[in-house]
């Protein structure tokens, strides 16, 4: 049986390429589309392969009148809490491929999910890459107590740290060993210049810089006694890495209850 979905963000950087995806995609059929910018058009032809029978809806409430199993959303870190929400309240499972939601967020979905029976998939990065990127930062925590993440975006980016930033530092604060570095409420000067202190009980300093030139890039740099270790994922400018991984989220978030993070916990051979 075919997925159906619901593209939220459908004229958007990664929206647009799922839209062409999923329309061509044997086993996904395209329920709906979610765009105030594009309302009322057509969802491929505002993706730019011409007319597919799938109105743009001006919001998700819209979009969610008509039949459908799954909720894709890229949208904007303001809102994607909502959407997630709203989904779940409808009877949607939800991939959420949109960046800036906190701990305390994921506490409330996986709350929400759990009561409604319903998955959600929660990524800072869909990329297969990136994501065996945060894997190997994960194999690498146990062995090696100091790591601090250094992020990269275009200077416009919305929120900080990057979704994949993010998630690494929380993910590796619940498994890493104590920093030997010194405390940053033990430092003089200006303590920010230390990054943000993120995820528990061992948190990580993030690092995130934004200027022209960039697109995304997030390595975790890993310090012992005479030798460091790098781990670092570098984007182009196409939004094609980030499709195959989405997609592969939208046809797994059926299979548990409550909400997981990162695509590595539904590829085979990672999780």
């Amino acid at each position: 049986m075919s997925v159906r979905i619901v593209v939220s963000g459908a004229t958007g950087w990664v929206g647009k390429a799922l839209v062409v995806a999923i329309a061509q995609a044997p086993d996904l059929v395209l329920a709906g589309a979610v765009s105030r910018s594009a309302a009322g058009r057509d969802a491929g032809e505002a993706a730019g392969i011409g007319a597919i029978g799938v109105p743009v809806s001006a919001s998700l409430e819209e979009a969610l009148a008509a039949p459908s199993d799954v909720v894709i959303d890229y949208t904007r870190p303001d809102i994607v809490k909502a959407n997630t929400l709203a989904a779940l309240a409808a009877g949607r499972h939800v991939v959420v491929g949109t960046s800036g939601l906190g701990a305390a967020d994921y506490e409330e979905i996986d709350a929400a999910a759990r009561a409604a029976s319903l998955g959600v998939l929660a990524a800072g990065n869909f990329s297969i890459t990136a994501t065996l990127m945060i894997k190997f930062a994960l194999m690498a925590a146990p062995y090696v107590a100091d790591v601090e993440i250094i992020d990269y975006a275009k200077g416009a980016k919305p929120d900080t740290p990057s979704g994949t930033a993010r998630e690494l530092a929380e993910r590796l604060a619940e498994i890493r060993r104590p920093s030997t570095a010194m405390p940053v409420s033990d430092l003089g000067g200006v303590r920010e210049t230390r990054g943000g202190t993120i995820g528990a009980p061992n948190p990580v300093q993030v690092h995130s810089v934004r200027m022209p030139s960039f697109v995304l890039s997030c390595e975790a740099l890993f310090g012992a006694d005479n030798e460091r270790l790098l781990i670092r994922h570098d984007s182009g400018p196409s939004a094609g890495p980030y499709v195959a991984g989405t997609l592969l989220a939208a046809r797994k978030v059926s299979g548990f209850v409550g909400l997981r993070r990162g695509l590595d916990t539904v590829m085979e051979g990672l999780s």
